[in-house]
């Protein structure tokens, strides 16, 4: 179980935090693609599939949380996260050399690290990260034009629970903690404007979808999608509720 040592310095930077010009700067450079989403939603099995197709390049956010095995295999530095210390990330949050942070389930800080935004600069590609809706938020409001910001979501509640426990069995109070910040994210996604929603309800027909969109800028049905939140929104709290 993850937990954080230093989460009320972390609220603190967090509070207003503003990302320091070079940051910005290297964001207007870029194409960059945001997948939010809730807990569970396939957002990294997304993104390593449209890496396949050569279009695109992968930021990798900096992370205060373990490294974890997926599939029996232990996640490395460098290749599905940056794992670094509570201290370091909370300096660098305090100089801005961070695109965005955010606190996840109050149990670690993930974002997106200046030193990667120059990184990706190097490579010519689109730049795709998930990231969580405080993440999102604070790159729109820097670089509206250059940035793509897609919700993607479970095509059902009971194929949501699915795929919360196919890794393996969860606490309930984790699942209850994971739900909680679901409800969070679907009411914030809702009221904003900037957002894509997408439907994943299938890998291919998703990946497809939004490599068409990004890519082409093929049209994806947002009153379904939009729908498809506010049900899943009304079902996580009855299920709360409870």
């Amino acid at each position: 179980m993850n937990s954080l040592g230093l989460l009320s310095e972390f609220q603190a930077v967090l509070r207003n935090y503003k990302p320091h010009p070079d940051a910005i700067h290297a964001l207007e450079k870029l194409k960059l693609v945001l997948l939010v989403g809730p807990t569970s939603s396939g957002r990294n099995t997304i993104i390593n599939h449209l890496l396949t197709t050569d279009a695109y390049h992968s930021v990798i956010s900096d992370t205060t949380r373990k490294p974890r095995e997926n599939n029996g295999i232990l996640e490395q530095n460098g290749r599905e996260y940056w794992f670094r210390s509570e201290e370091e990330i909370l300096a660098d949050l305090r100089q801005g050399l961070f695109l965005e942070a955010a606190i996840i389930h109050q149990q670690q800080v993930s974002g997106i690290s200046l030193r990667e935004l120059q990184n990706v600069l190097a490579d010519h590609k689109i730049a795709i990260n998930e990231v969580q809706p405080d993440g999102a938020a604070n790159v729109h409001k820097y670089s509206p034009k250059n940035s793509i910001i897609m919700f993607v979501l479970p095509p059902s509640f009971d194929e949501w629970m699915t795929r919360m426990t196919i890794r393996g069995s969860l606490p309930e109070d984790e699942i209850t903690r994971r739900l909680e910040s679901a409800v969070a994210e679907l009411e914030t996604a809702l009221s904003a404007d900037y957002y894509t929603f997408v439907i994943n309800d299938t890998f291919k027909h998703t990946t497809k979808q939004i490599d068409d969109f990004v890519r082409h800028g093929a049209p994806i049905d947002q009153a379904k999608a939009r729908a498809c939140a506010e049900e899943l929104l009304a079902e996580v709290k009855a299920h709360l509720a409870v």
